[in-house]
C-alpha cells in the first residue's frame, strides 16, 4: 500500500520544524518562490504533497518542463510545485521552462515550490538568467533527521507496511544506523522482502544482517 502521505502523517522534530513552517508561510516568500532542499528521503515529496493539496496546486517533474507547456501550469494566483529541481542544470528545454515559470508566478501573482536534493549553484544551471535568478530564491532546508525523527520516522515506514515490529528493533537500529532517510526506507523495504521471502520474523538479527549488507560498517 502507498506510504501515508497527508500533512498529519508528517513526523515534525526539530530537526525540520523550521522548514514546515517557512512552507506554510508563503506570504513570507519573498516574491511568492521558495526552494525546499533535503537529501534523498528527507521529506520533500511528502511536504510538497500535502502542500499541493492544500491549495489545489499542480505538481509537476522538473525535467519534463518546457517553455510550451508552463503557462497553462500557472492560473492567475495559482500555485505550482516544480519537483526534482537539480534535474533541470543542463537540460535546455527543461531550463527555459523553469525561467518562463518563473516570470510567470510574479506576472500572475502565484506561488512557486521548488523542490530538490542540492542547492541551484550546484545544478550545473546553463541560462544565465535563470541561474541568477535561482541563486537569490529563499531556502527552505531539511537537515538531516536528528535522534527524534530516526526512529519515529522508521516506526511510520514500518507502519505504512503494515508490519509491527518490537520497540526494541526499532530503538536497535536507530542507535546503529546512520541518519539517513533514504537508508531507512531502503533498509524497511529490504526487511520487508526478507521476512515474506523466507517467512522470518523482523528480529535484531535480520536487522543486523541487512543493515551490514545496505550501509557495511567500514563503507
Amino acid at each position: 500500500m502507498p506510504p501515508a502521505s497527508s500533512r498529519d502523517d508528517f513526523l515534525t522534530t526539530g530537526a525540520n520544524r523550521d522548514a514546515l513552517a517557512m512552507l506554510d508561510a508563503p506570504e513570507r516568500w519573498p516574491q511568492g518562490r521558495l526552494m525546499l532542499i533535503g537529501g534523498p528521503g528527507a521529506g520533500k515529496s511528502h511536504l510538497a504533497g500535502f502542500w499541493a493539496a492544500e491549495r489545489d496546486a499542480q505538481i509537476v517533474q522538473g525535467w519534463t518542463l518546457n517553455a510550451g507547456n508552463v503557462d497553462e501550469l500557472m492560473p492567475m494566483g495559482g500555485a505550482v510545485v516544480v519537483e526534482d529541481g537539480h534535474e533541470i542544470g543542463g537540460n535546455p528545454a527543461a531550463e527555459q521552462g523553469l525561467f518562463h515559470l518563473w516570470n510567470l508566478t510574479g506576472a500572475r501573482q502565484g506561488l512557486l515550490l521548488i523542490t530538490a536534493q542540492l542547492p541551484p549553484r550546484d545544478w550545473g544551471i546553463v541560462l544565465p538568467d535563470l541561474r541568477s535568478r535561482l541563486d537569490t530564491a529563499a531556502q527552505a532546508v531539511l537537515p538531516p533527521p536528528d535522534e527524534a525523527l530516526l526512529p519515529a520516522v522508521l516506526v511510520k515506514l514500518f507502519a505504512d507496511r503494515q508490519i509491527q515490529v518490537a520497540p526494541e528493533v526499532v530503538d536497535w537500529l536507530a542507535l546503529r544506523m546512520d541518519r539517513d532517510l533514504d537508508l531507512a526506507r531502503r533498509l524497511v523495504a529490504a526487511m520487508d522482502r526478507e521476512s515474506l521471502a523466507d517467512r522470518r520474523a523482523i528480529t535484531r538479527r535480520l536487522a543486523a544482517e541487512l543493515l551490514d549488507k545496505l550501509a557495511p560498517p567500514d563503507a
